[in-house]
């Protein structure tokens, strides 16, 4: 269901809410570049399903409300733009109070992919309210690699995405030795996402084989 969030600044936001309110596992779900879209909330249903607690928040609505995008280039450009009018910090606030609007007796983790996926680790990194971290296809993780994270991380990323080069991939491995990072061939960008030509199901399915035992592992 559609729910409404207040960040730390005063910044008030939407985000979609599923899953067990008695829930002992709870889990920020961080948007791509197209908006808490059918695609998000088809995710988010998923870790429902599994048990979890689910808040995605509206990551957009700091430069224009209410954006859901689909996948063709025009959307990807206007994503790109959106993004880019986003202040990073005001982004954690954000996953912050998305975090607040989780039951406070569940252990939390974060969750993210695309432009998600460097949030999560921004979440690992930056935040102390997570108890687990997972990344997908982040690309500006690389960047940020030399960050300490204050939980476990396993990331993930596709060995065939162009944006992200496996150099960039080495380069988190080796100053992040602790964390769990895997790469699947034959997967581009966007792989775990069903709704883009990128989707690759088999490396998806191993992902979430992964996914899934390290969250509930680490959340309790």
């Amino acid at each position: 269901m559609q729910i409404e969030l207040a960040a730390a600044d005063g910044h008030r936001l939407s985000a979609w809410r599923t899953g067990p309110e008695d829930a002992s596992r709870a889990l920020v779900v961080v948007q791509e570049i197209f908006g808490v879209n059918h695609h998000m909330r088809h995710v988010c249903e998923g870790f429902a399903k599994e048990g979890f607690a689910v808040v995605c928040p509206a990551l957009f609505d700091r430069a224009e409300p209410g954006v859901e995008l689909g996948y063709g280039p025009e959307d990807v450009q206007q994503g790109r733009a959106l993004r880019g009018r986003i202040d990073p910090a005001c982004t954690l606030l954000d996953v912050e109070a998305a975090a607040l609007g989780l039951p406070q007796h569940a252990r939390l983790g974060i969750i993210g992919y695309c432009w998600g996926g460097t949030v999560a680790w921004h979440g690992a990194t930056r935040s102390q309210r997570f108890a687990a971290a997972v990344g997908y296809y982040g690309g500006g993780i690389a960047a940020a690699r030399d960050e300490k994270p204050r939980c476990p991380v396993q990331l993930h990323f596709g060995a065939e995405d162009h944006g992200i080069p496996l150099s960039d991939v080495d380069a988190i491995r080796a100053a992040q030795p602790g964390v769990e990072v895997f790469v699947y061939p034959g997967a581009g960008h966007g792989f775990a996402c069903e709704e883009r030509a990128s989707y690759n199901p088999a490396a998806t399915q191993e992902a979430l084989q992964r996914t899934l035992p390290f969250l509930k592992k680490h959340l309790g």
